[in-house]
């Protein structure tokens, strides 16, 4: 059922998207809020605007608080490397463990549940990238809906390129996984690849809309698409259509933002006595759907074939550049996102180096003959090496 919302509403959500400070963020979705019409087709949407109502007063509390001189805990990690990688999972599960076996990092190990109150980052070497590994606090009940740092832990999933789920194979594995996706689902942050998913990325005035259908429309056609869009405001920026998808899901997102990350499961303490059955249990429980990587923190069992799933989960891949001038190609790649053209890559190196875009060399073993001449639309695989020219 459509949100049928107002002009005055839709209005207001617009004030709200442009509006940059905290306050003015707040007072604007509490005003949106009071012009959302009560009916079935606005419970979600009045759900998550209250949660993004929470989320905000927390974030102007913790500014308060630092204003005041007083440090509060660290919410945001700068991202560096490859993709950077959410370390998530119940309280216990052996998550500082793994950060501190697989990385440079000095996470405190703790018999005391809860011990980790803030993120703490890590490198992960994996041949000639790196995987910044950060682990978030650990979830509970009521993580989504404020509790504790539960909202911390969710902003940190939901900005990371990738999650791993920590699960402790010494206790109750489907348990501790139905926690982890209850809550992340709650904060609109799918682990499990949606068959249809709609992505809704903003871009400053003037952008332009750009439309990218990756599957079906259902009972609509892709005029009504940009018509809900501008009708919605969005005029600037870039809307992913994924899978056979109705207009009424393409509105949601509009409001909803539900994003989905790639994850693995990575379950720990495999030396335990009932590790066995228990791994069989979650392996049932999951039904393939995410990777599963059993692992023993305390006797290194597993760890040397983490960051390798990692990399054939994230959904990137290493492109490598080559100067027309020179015959070695440079060993230090370019990361890009499973599925990226020659385009994309030109636009990564520069901005204009897309526009003045002639043609591009690529040398890759799949190709009957190397290097092939090829355009912007052509498609890149991890391992290519390009050589661009431009007018």
């Amino acid at each position: 059922m459509p949100t049928n919302l107002p002009p005055e509403a839709k209005n207001k959500w617009e004030e709200y998207e442009a509006a940059k400070s905290p306050r003015e963020r707040l007072r604007l979705l509490e005003e949106f809020l009071s012009l959302v019409p009560r009916h079935h087709g606005t419970t979600r949407l009045e759900a998550q605007v209250k949660k993004q109502i929470t989320s905000l007063r927390k974030d102007i509390e913790e500014r308060k608080r630092k204003k005041a001189g007083r440090t509060g805990p660290k919410v945001f990690i700068q991202k560096e490397g490859a993709a950077q990688i959410a370390l998530v999972g119940p309280t216990k599960s052996g998550k500082s463990s793994l950060l501190r076996a697989v990385t440079n990092a000095k996470a405190e190990v703790s018999a005391d549940p809860y011990t980790t109150r803030e993120p703490i980052p890590g490198i992960l070497p994996y041949e000639d990238i790196q995987f910044q590994i950060v682990e978030a606090p650990a979830l509970m009940e009521g993580s989504a809906d404020g509790r504790a740092w539960g909202l911390q832990t969710l902003g940190i999933a939901r900005n990371a390129d990738g999650i791993i789920v920590m699960i402790d194979l010494a206790q109750n594995p489907v348990d501790q996984l139905v926690l982890v996706t209850k809550e992340m689902e709650k904060a609109r942050i799918l682990l499990n690849k949606p068959k249809a998913h709609v992505e809704v990325e903003r871009k400053h005035m003037g952008a332009g809309l750009q439309i990218i259908l990756m599957g079906r429309l259902v009972d609509c056609t892709f005029k009504d698409v940009e018509r809900l869009l501008r009708n919605h405001r969005v005029s600037d920026g870039v809307v992913k259509i994924v899978g056979e998808t109705t207009l009424d899901e393409i509105e949601n997102a509009i409001f909803e933002n539900t994003v989905y990350k790639p994850a693995i499961i990575v379950a720990n303490k495999a030396e335990a006595p009932n590790a066995g059955v228990n791994l069989s249990l979650l392996q049932t429980h999951v039904a393939g759907k995410l990777p599963i990587v059993a692992v023993s923190c305390r006797n290194r069992q597993g760890l040397a074939q983490l960051a390798e799933i990692l990399f054939a989960s994230v959904d990137v891949m290493r492109v490598y550049t080559k100067e027309p001038s020179k015959k070695e190609y440079s060993k230090k790649p370019f990361i890009l996102k499973n599925g990226s053209t020659v385009y994309d890559l030109a636009r990564s190196i520069h901005t204009d180096l897309s526009k003045k875009f002639s043609f591009a060399k690529v040398w890759a073993k799949r190709l009957a003959f190397s290097p092939q001449k090829v355009g912007t639309t052509f498609m890149l695989k991890d391992g290519d090496i390009v050589e661009i020219h431009a007018k």
